[in-house]
């Protein structure tokens, strides 16, 4: 159930929200309300992951490689 919510912010703030809500294509609401979600740790918020990473799920196979290990030969490589 939706509820209204009234906010006062810096308007310079409001302003760059709105912007970056319409480059992402999301309402202003829906930003907000993701970011709550977010914030308080709410199980609910599937509305966060767009379809594209969706179908993405699963497709990438990792190995089990160390790469902590890895990366310290890396740099005890790079450093010597």
């Amino acid at each position: 159930m939706d509820t209204k919510l009234t906010l006062k912010l810096d308007k310079q703030v409001i302003e760059q929200a709105k912007k970056y809500a319409k480059a992402h294509k999301v309402s202003l609401s829906r930003l907000i309300e993701n970011y709550l979600k977010a914030l308080t740790g709410s199980k609910n918020n599937q509305a966060g992951v767009s379809p594209l990473v969706k179908d993405l799920t699963g497709v990438v196979k990792i190995d089990d490689r160390d790469y902590k290990a890895d990366y310290t030969d890396y740099l005890e490589k790079k450093y010597r």
